[in-house]
C-alpha cells in the first residue's frame, strides 16, 4: 500500500498519550493513540494540537461502526481488507469519503488502488448507483470522481448503445455526462483512430433508409384514406340511419293523427258538433238573405201589393207589360 505520511516506524509513532473518540450516535468508544492519529490526519491534529488546547476526547456522531473500525485497523496495520464481491466495497467507498474528512492523503491513496483493483481483475465497471453516491459526496477534483468517471467514459465508448438507467442519470445530471466528455478529452486520442463523419458519409447515410422510409409514408397514406373510406362509410350510415328514423317518426305521426281522428268521430254526439268557423259564415249570411227577404215581402204587403201587381197607375194592368225594344 502506498503511504506517503508515514514515513517514521509505527513504533516511534505509539506514544503514552491517548484520545478517546466516540463514533455513531451509540457513541462507540476507541481509545488511540495521539501521536499516530495526529501524524496521519491534519483534521485530528488541528483538535488536539491546537494551541492551548487540553481536550483529549472527540466525538464524531454523523460516522458510522463499520468504516471507521477499518481505518483504525489500517492506522494500525497499513492494510486494508481484499473485497471478494461488489457489495464489499460499500464499505471501502465509505472509508474514501472520511479519508477525504480527515485529509488522510495515504488512506485516499490506498481506498483507490483497492477499489480500481477489484474493477480491473473482475472485469466490471462501476455502477450508476456507486457513481452517484460518490458524486453526491465529494466536490470536483475527488481523485476517487476521477477514477469512477473515466471508467465509466470507457463503458460508455465500447458498449454498444446505452442502457437505459444511465440515458435517464445522464439527462438528468448534467455534469456527470461533461465529466465523461472530459473523460475522453483527456485520453488524447490519435486523429487517424476516431472516425470523421465529413470524411466518410456513409456513417451518417446508414443511419437513412430511403427504402425503408419511403413505404412508412406511404403506409401512413394509406392508412389516412382507409380512415377516410371508413369515416364516409359510417357518415352514410348514419345519414340512412337517421332518415329511416325520421321516416318512421312521420308514420307514427300520422297513425297517431288517424287514429286520433278516428276517436273524436265516435266519441263526439250531434249536440256536441261545433261548426267551423267558415260553416257560421255562411249561415250568418243564409240568415241575413232571409231577413231581407222577408222583409221585402212585409215592405208589400204593406204597400197592399201581396197579391201581385194588379193595380198600376194610368190603369195599366200586369198584361200590359210588353217586351222592351232594343
Amino acid at each position: 500500500m502506498t503511504n506517503v505520511t508515514q514515513e517514521k516506524p509505527l513504533h516511534e509513532l505509539l506514544s503514552r498519550s491517548m484520545v478517546d473518540i466516540y463514533v455513531g450516535s451509540d457513541n462507540t468508544h476507541w481509545i488511540l493513540h495521539e501521536k499516530l492519529l495526529c501524524h496521519h490526519s491534519p483534521f485530528f491534529r488541528k483538535i488536539f494540537y491546537k494551541k492551548g488546547s487540553t481536550t483529549t476526547s472527540f466525538g464524531l456522531p454523523e460516522e458510522e461502526y463499520s468504516p471507521f473500525k477499518t481505518f483504525v485497523g489500517w492506522l494500525y496495520s497499513s492494510s486494508l481488507p481484499v473485497p471478494r464481491e461488489e457489495s464489499d466495497l460499500g464499505v471501502l467507498f465509505d472509508l474514501y469519503l472520511m479519508a477525504e474528512k480527515f485529509q488522510t492523503p495515504a488512506l485516499i491513496a490506498d481506498v483507490l488502488q483497492v477499489v480500481r483493483e477489484w474493477y480491473k481483475y473482475s472485469d466490471s465497471y462501476p455502477g450508476l448507483r456507486r457513481v452517484q453516491y460518490i458524486y453526491a459526496n465529494t466536490e470536483d477534483g475527488s481523485p476517487m470522481r476521477h477514477m469512477l468517471v473515466h471508467s465509466v467514459a470507457r463503458l460508455m465508448v465500447l458498449e454498444n448503445g446505452m442502457k437505459p438507467h444511465w440515458d435517464k442519470a445522464l439527462r438528468k445530471n448534467g455534469q456527470l455526462a461533461v465529466d465523461i466528455i472530459k473523460a475522453i478529452q483527456d485520453w488524447r486520442l490519435d486523429e487517424d483512430a476516431i472516425p470523421d463523419a465529413r470524411e466518410e458519409p456513409e456513417l451518417g447515410e446508414e443511419l437513412v433508409d430511403v427504402e425503408a422510409e419511403l413505404k412508412e409514408q406511404q403506409e401512413a397514406i394509406d392508412a389516412e384514406e382507409d380512415g377516410e373510406d371508413v369515416e364516409a362509410k359510417e357518415d352514410g350510415e348514419g345519414e340512412s340511419k337517421v332518415e329511416a328514423e325520421e321516416e318512421g317518426n312521420e308514420a307514427e305521426g300520422e297513425n297517431a293523427k288517424e287514429q286520433k281522428d278516428d276517436s273524436e268521430a265516435h266519441d263526439d254526439s250531434e249536440d256536441t258538433v261545433v261548426g267551423s268557423p267558415e260553416d257560421k259564415k255562411v249561415e250568418q249570411r243564409a240568415q241575413t238573405k232571409t231577413q231581407k227577404t222577408n222583409g221585402f215581402t212585409n215592405g208589400v204587403k204593406k204597400l197592399g201589393f201581396e197579391d201581385g201587381f194588379k193595380q198600376v197607375s194610368n190603369g195599366l194592368g200586369n198584361g200590359d207589360y210588353g217586351t222592351l225594344a232594343h
